[in-house]
């Protein structure tokens, strides 16, 4: 039985060497494709990994019209946002579309409908979204459960951020100030 084993592992050795090297590639008569290069400054720079990879198109996202006027209000641009972080906002190639970059992780977010009227974009496959409110904008994961990015502040925002503070709006559980409240009814004559 041990002479049967020692055969089988002497026979089975040179499989498992064929398994690991890698397959040379066809020859196609074409030279391989080289890493693209775009150029910085004059200079030519290869591609960072995540602008060569390229971020998935999914044809069955239709936009309605209500959602083009919306991405039109997004702010496009690098973010400024707490801990020293940024969010780089760009237009894709489609309308209505945006490439969300934070850190390594990149996005491709379409706006949906909002009853709130703030800005919200998602991506779908990857479960993140991008919330865009007055004076702050954030970058969650609903995979992982928590926000990538938070107090964002276009300079727009940042204005308004700054206003809040200056005029801090009235609170809904507090009663209106005299001069401001209702007058009261006339009691109903029978």
């Amino acid at each position: 039985m041990k002479a049967l084993l020692a055969t089988l592992i002497v026979a089975a050795t040179p499989a498992l060497a064929l398994a690991q090297t890698a397959t040379p590639p066809k020859a196609s008569g074409k030279p391989a494709a080289k890493a693209t290069i775009k150029k910085r400054g004059g200079k030519a720079v290869p591609k960072t990994v995540e602008e060569s990879v390229p971020v998935d198109d999914d044809p069955a996202v239709t936009l309605t019209a209500a959602d083009l006027e919306v991405a039109r209000k997004v702010f496009v641009g690098d973010i400024p946002c707490e801990l020293g972080a940024t969010v780089h906002i760009t237009p894709h190639k489609r309308e209505g579309f945006f490439i969300v970059r934070s850190g390594i992780q990149r996005f491709r977010m379409h706006p949906v409908e909002s009853k709130t009227g703030a800005i919200r974009l998602e991506d779908p496959r990857a479960q993140a979204m991008w919330l865009q409110l007055g004076n702050k904008s954030m970058l969650m994961s609903q995979k992982m459960g928590r926000r990538l990015a938070d107090e964002c502040m276009s300079p727009a925002q940042a204005e308004a951020a700054e206003a809040l503070k200056k005029n801090p709006m009235p609170s809904l559980l507090e009663p209106l100030p005299p001069d401001q409240a209702a007058p009261a009814s006339a009691p109903a004559s029978r």
